[in-house]
């Protein structure tokens, strides 16, 4: 389970490079990643995709090769060998970090064999009225793994263990067409959107097959017993029937004689859509908190006209917190991607600010807002964009600093100006210093606010504001920011010695 006051870090993105050098490079970073308060790492997809070596892990082909079989190409995987993998998860677990692996369970791509079947014919917006009768159609579901040849698991994927595919050899120009194989139907319990969200790509595994469960329960007990992770962060899973992970994650932990830390990806920024799931699936999981990141982007996209009392509003952080994993972006929101929806530079720091200092939710900082990343890709309309993601280590190492150290006991918030907001952290009997943070979208900004410290010096760990500030007697400061920018305010004898973030 998280630490009190952890962070963890998605270590990924769509374009980290390949060459099988993530692992290898993680475990070098380990020790700093320590150092600066990170307490758990979300590591990508480990296991072989269809696209082989360039595959960032979410077109899954083999669950059980972790880059040790000559398969799709390659034996390596995007980011390395299995003994990279295994021995990068045991560097990082010596420095004291939990690590997350990403299950990948709704798809599988890039069939070794077609088969011949019936299917009903479905548009991709519409799965509740078929595009014409049930007809033959030709498609590469069957997986046989012929690099792995039976070791880890004999089970072969056959059409039957799949609900739906998208691809018809017989016709293989057509486009947009889903196929509902014969004697199935859609999960249930899957997101309402297209009439039923059930299927989203590839060959979509039927939860309702005792087979299918049968086998992600092998893997997921073998996966245990072979990484030793300490949970998992599970794909697309509005697109997987509700009641399947409370039964698996059951089924696992019994196996393993652990708890294990449990965050889904149902992307919607619907609070309701999400509160629903939380407790379809009995709390048995955090999910990410999709709202708050729409905000975030929204906020950053408004030039100082975001009404910033309402940034939590909607949130997970706000009705759930003790269920939400906050995060600024990630990998599929990043630009360029398929859920593109990026918070624009500028308001990063406010943004990660809100996540890292506050005590709700369990915050998750995106690999290439720490270290930087730049990229190449084609966008939609088929130019081509550079992308430049700056990196934002430097305040993001003093929030982490002030989170570890300062960002305890009771919370008053000042959520009463259309532009500048804050909030104050007065500490506990561990962790007795108090802290305040104010930052504003709009003009620079102050605000009377209370820290319960009489009389003490107060300086801005951010270097933004050279001035100190004093309390009163009452243990009240006004507290000041720079306007489009984010000041976090902590008692003069916690000011770190030495730069934050050097080795």
């Amino acid at each position: 389970m998280p630490e009190i006051n952890g962070v963890m870090m998605q270590s990924f993105h769509w374009y980290s490079p390949g060459g099988g050098t993530l692992w290898q490079m993680l475990k070098t970073q380990a020790p700093d990643l320590a150092k600066a308060g990170y307490t758990a790492l979300w590591l990508p997809p480990a296991y072989k995709g269809f696209s082989g070596a360039h595959d960032v892990g979410y077109g899954v082909y083999d669950l059980y090769d972790l880059g040790e079989f000559d398969q799709r190409g390659t034996i390596a995987t995007k980011y390395g060998t299995r003994q990279d993998y295994l021995a990068a998860i045991a560097t990082l677990q010596q420095h004291n970090l939990q690590v997350y692996a990403d299950a990948v369970l709704n798809h599988k791509m890039g069939g070794d064999n077609l088969e011949t079947f019936n299917a009903t014919p479905y548009a991709q917006h519409d799965r509740l009225h078929p595009l014409g009768e049930l007809q033959e159609i030709r498609s590469f579901t069957h997986f046989h793994f012929p690099g792995r040849q039976g070791k880890y698991s004999p089970f072969e994927w056959h059409w039957h263990h799949f609900d739906a595919v998208d691809y018809n050899h017989n016709e293989p120009d057509r486009r947009d067409t889903v196929y509902l194989i014969e004697g199935n139907q859609f999960d249930d319990y899957a997101a309402l959107e297209h009439g039923n969200f059930d299927y989203l790509m590839g060959c979509d595994l039927d939860f309702q097959n005792a087979e299918v469960r049968e086998t992600l329960l092998h893997w997921g007990k073998w996966y245990l017993d072979t990484t030793h992770v300490d949970g998992f962060r599970l794909d697309a899973i509005k697109h997987i029937s509700a009641w399947f992970f409370p039964e698996w994650l059951q089924a696992l932990e019994s196996h393993a004689q652990r708890d294990l830390f449990v965050v889904g990806e149902y992307w919607v920024p619907n609070l309701e859509s999400l509160l629903w799931y939380l407790d379809a699936v009995g709390g048995r999981m955090t999910v990410f908190d999709v709202c708050l990141h729409y905000n975030f982007h929204y906020a950053s996209k408004s030039g100082g006209h975001y009404d910033m009392r309402r940034i939590l509003d909607g949130t997970l952080m706000q009705y759930r917190p003790t269920h939400a994993v906050t995060f600024v972006e990630n990998h599929d929101s990043q630009p360029l991607q398929a859920l593109e929806s990026p918070v624009e530079p500028w308001f990063k720091p406010l943004a990660y600010a809100l996540i890292l200092l506050r005590c709700e939710g369990y915050p998750c900082v995106f690999q290439p807002d720490y270290y930087g990343a730049d990229y190449e890709d084609r966008g939609r309309d088929g130019n081509l964009y550079t992308i430049h993601l700056p990196s934002h280590r430097w305040l993001i190492d003093k929030f982490l600093y002030a989170r570890r150290h300062c960002a305890y006991g009771p919370q008053y918030d000042y959520f009463d100006h259309y532009n500048t907001i804050g909030w104050t952290r007065l500490g506990n009997a561990e962790h007795p210093n108090a802290i305040a943070v104010l930052m504003s979208d709009g003009p620079a900004g102050s605000k009377w606010m209370e820290v319960g410290k009489p009389h003490a010096r107060f300086v801005d760990l951010t270097e933004h504001i050279q001035d100190p500030v004093y309390t009163n007697e009452y243990g009240w400061g006004e507290f000041f920011c720079q306007g489009g920018s984010v000041s976090v305010w902590i008692e003069h004898s916690m000011m770190p010695r030495h730069a934050i973030g050097e080795a």
